[in-house]
């Protein structure tokens, strides 16, 4: 006759070793064929924002009940409760503890306005670092933890993000991020910093400047150069595609002999745009060096964005500065609107314009 001591207690599956365990969501989610989050939303009954099926929400409630799950107490008191914490995460390889890094800036800005709203924050670093479910289907499941949350960089998971949204979880990103519906996002106006930078240079007299970029599709790069063309054409320059040069290494592509080649068609002026590696102002100034050609005697350059912080002692880069530590706490604001169910948005923040050093007027005869 088996031993009463060893028959597995209701609500519990029997483990190897003879042990027995309480089931747990994501073994519903197995069963159920559904993520965890989603169990986690129909066995908690969490319904305000979230748009699960009635067939989905069936699947579930039949896989915890022939799984025999029973939902844990503490753990329904915690999930029902707001915690006062959001998440910040990021996609840079390095999550930018470095003063130095250029999200720095950010980061200051949303500790100052968390604090003042009487929130704590949560740093999510192991998707960007490599870390435990780097580039998995539940690479963001742990954001969660928090009430919401922050995420900064320009090349998001776009699916994990869309499952986040889709399952009411409140997401902030920090910068534009207006292909996936639903998703909130704070920006600079970087259109209108573009076009005023070009429109100065204009004023300077050069006729034929060239913007160089990355080859991403990344908003932030889309607005600078939609910008950029918009001021070649309001100032009758020429805005064709000679107007963009657009490559995926840029080191290996600005070459003095490309520097002297746009100097011999005419081109007076080169535009970089700003990136978190900053690839195109320093492949821009290198190649500048290299062809023993002095800015801006001989060439105009500017910058659309801040300088690499490790930059510093360069001379200051014309173009604008970004506002980072007002991004930071409009997301913020963003936020924490959203955790409390509150309608609300953001405006763009206007970048301020930035006279710097590294351009003059065309060189005589040109």
């Amino acid at each position: 006759m088996t031993d009463p001591k060893k028959r597995a207690r209701p609500g519990r599956t029997p483990v190897p070793g003879g042990r027995t365990s309480r089931p747990r969501q994501a073994e519903v989610a197995r069963l159920a064929g559904v993520s965890q989050a989603t169990v986690s939303l129909v066995l908690g009954a969490k319904k305000e924002g979230v748009a699960i099926s009635e067939e989905t929400r069936q699947k579930v409630l039949d896989a915890a009940s022939s799984l025999g799950y029973v939902p844990d107490p503490a753990a329904r008191r915690l999930a029902a409760a707001r915690n006062d914490l959001l998440g910040v995460f990021s996609f840079t390889a390095t999550f930018p503890t470095d003063v130095q890094h250029s999200y720095y800036p950010f980061l200051v800005g949303v500790e100052q306005e968390a604090a003042a709203r009487g929130y704590d924050l949560v740093l999510f670093t192991g998707s960007s670092s490599g870390g435990a479910g780097a580039g998995g289907p539940d690479a963001l499941s742990r954001v969660r933890l928090a009430d919401g949350c922050l995420f900064l960089g320009r090349h998001a998971p776009t699916d994990e993000l869309r499952r986040l949204v889709g399952d009411g979880f409140p997401v902030v990103h920090v910068g534009r991020r207006d292909e996936l519906e639903g998703l909130a996002w704070v920006g600079a106006d970087y259109v209108s910093a573009s076009h005023e930078v070009v429109t100065r240079l204009a004023g300077l007299g050069h006729r034929r400047v060239v913007l160089v970029r990355e080859d991403d599709e990344a908003p932030a790069s889309t607005d600078r150069e939609h910008g950029f063309l918009k001021g070649l054409e309001q100032a009758g320059l020429p805005a064709g595609p000679e107007a963009v040069f657009r490559t995926a290494d840029p080191a290996a592509r600005l070459t003095p002999a490309r520097l002297r080649q746009w100097l011999d068609e005419g081109v007076t002026a080169l535009v970089a745009e700003e990136t978190d590696t900053g690839t195109a102002w320093r492949a821009l100034r290198a190649a500048v060096r290299d062809s023993g050609l002095e800015c801006p005697r001989d060439l105009s350059l500017a910058l659309l964005g801040s300088p690499p912080p490790d930059l510093a002692a360069e001379p200051v880069p014309t173009g604008f500065d970004i506002p980072r530590p007002q991004l930071g706490a409009a997301a913020v604001r963003l936020l924490a609107a959203l955790v409390a169910g509150e309608e609300a948005t953001e405006p763009l923040v206007a970048c301020l314009y930035r006279p710097g050093a590294t351009a003059g007027p065309p060189p005589p005869g040109t």
